[in-house]
Order: C-alpha cells, then structure tokens, then sequence
C-alpha cells in the first residue's frame, strides 16, 4: 500500500529539483548590452562543494577558442553572498565585443561556467542624447482672435480696354415688320377685289 506521507515528501523534493534557482549565475550585465565606464557584475556563487572561483573576459570571437586568452576580472575564495560579486573597470580595454565568463571550481576537480557574450564596451564613443517627445509647447498655437503675423498682398489685375463694336450696315433688301404689314392687306384687298369681279360676271352669264 502506498504510504501517503512519503509520497508526498518524494513529490515535494522533485518540485523543488525542478523550480529550484541555479546556484551559479550571472544577472547582470546582460548579453548584448553596451557598457561603460565601470560595471557592477550581479549574479550568485552557491554550491555546496565550492572550492573556488574567478571573474574572467575575453575578445567575443575568441570565447569559443579553447586556447582563448581569458584575462582575470576578480577571484573568489568564498562563495559571494552578495548580489554584486564584483566590479569591471571597461576603460581599461579597448572597444568591442566581449565575453564575461564566471568559472566555479569544486571540492572533487570539477568546474561549472556561466557565459554572457556579446558585451559591447562603448568608452571611445559619445554617449547618445535621448530626444524627449515633443508637447504642447513646442507649438505655437495663436488664439482664434489674433491676426496672423503675416499679411496677404492683393495685386489688382490690369485693366483690358474692350474694342467698341461698330454696328453692321443696314441691308437695304430688309423688310422692316410695318412694311410687312401693308403689303399684307393690299394683296388681301386684290384677292378679295378679284374675288367680287369673277362672282359678278358669273351673275351676268346666268341673266
């Protein structure tokens, strides 16, 4: 049967394995960050069978290189209990990529290595100024009632001289409406003279 106790015991011990903190750690710098001037290394030195340690750099494209040249930061012969196991003057070394290595020797001949790569040492380079975002101020904003600073200009346009026109001659085969008017009733009256004349010599032929 299983005993209950132990198991959780057992249980409480693999969930410590799993969630439990590294013992050997770099947090600070971070890999890719530029640095200058003089750094604060943070991280943690705790094993149980510490023997010994040290704080090293090297060129970053020789890190890989198991001959790389390391040059020693700080050494240890205590476990740092201390967040800020040491400090980096960068303005000894020439600008570049580097790489920070934390090597802790045990009791039994073994090492374990913490590596962060791809610091970037700034000195020789200005310092970029942060440009703040701009506000309200940096406007300038004029009331609705104020007249403009600046003031528009009118050219008057020139002047055209238009041509007089000169009014076409009277066509003297024109017919004016009371001309019109009086040919009219006098081809009426022959028409309706005519008319008289016929109807009378129709009457005398039938006598």
């Amino acid at each position: 049967m299983l005993n209950l106790p132990i198991a959780m015991h057992a249980f409480l011990l693999l969930l410590a394995l799993f969630f439990q903190v590294p013992s050997v750690a770099l947090t600070s710098p971070k890999p890719g960050e530029a640095l200058r001037g003089l750094i604060e290394i943070q991280g943690r030195i705790d094993v149980p069978d510490f023997s010994s340690a040290e704080l090293a750099f090297t060129f970053t494209p020789s890190a890989s290189d198991p001959a790389a040249s390391w040059f020693i930061i700080h050494t240890f012969s205590q476990p740092a209990t201390n967040p800020v196991i040491a400090e980096w003057d960068t303005t000894a070394v020439t600008d570049g990529d580097y790489t920070l290595r934390l090597r802790v020797y045990l009791k039994d001949g073994s090492y374990q290595d913490v590596l962060v790569d791809g610091l970037k040492i700034l000195n020789n380079e200005p310092t970029p100024t942060p440009i703040p975002p701009p506000t309200l101020a940096d406007f300038a904003f004029q009331p609705l009632d104020q007249q403009p600073d600046f003031e528009i200009e009118f050219t008057p346009m020139p002047s055209i001289a238009l041509s007089t026109i000169t009014p076409l001659p009277v066509n003297s085969a024109s017919l004016s409406p009371r001309s019109i008017s009086a040919v009219f009733w006098k081809g009426a009256l022959a028409v309706i003279g005519l008319f008289a004349f016929f109807s009378l010599l129709l009457r005398l032929r039938k006598n």
